[in-house]
């Protein structure tokens, strides 16, 4: 019927290992614009707004994307940076070409 709309039903599978969950698998709709809506349970698990996708033959990866932490550099070598600290971007690619990588 045209106008009409139904919710698709959603489909949660959980698989368990020693008693604990270990996956959480959902059967989604994408809409005819590409989108799907994750569920806020996992929204709140990741903590993140942004997510890798990955592409692997048939298969669809979604993975948390969280910037690299550049921490690790700071107490290992001394530099002088030109780059404004706030392009952390920047600062790091300095850093790598400062560790000689």
């Amino acid at each position: 019927m045209p106008g009409y709309h139904t919710t698709p039903k959603v489909y949660n599978y959980h698989f368990y290992c020693n008693g604990e969950m270990s996956e959480l698998v959902m059967i989604k709709k994408v809409d005819k614009q590409g989108r799907l809506v994750l569920p806020k349970e996992w929204r709140e698990r990741v903590q993140t707004s942004s997510v890798i996708l990955i592409l692997r033959g048939d298969t669809i990866i979604l993975k948390p994307y969280r910037p690299p932490d550049i921490t690790k550099y700071f107490d290992r070598i001394e530099v002088k940076l030109e780059a404004d600290l706030s392009e952390w971007k920047s600062v790091r690619r300095e850093l790598v070409e400062a560790s000689g990588r």
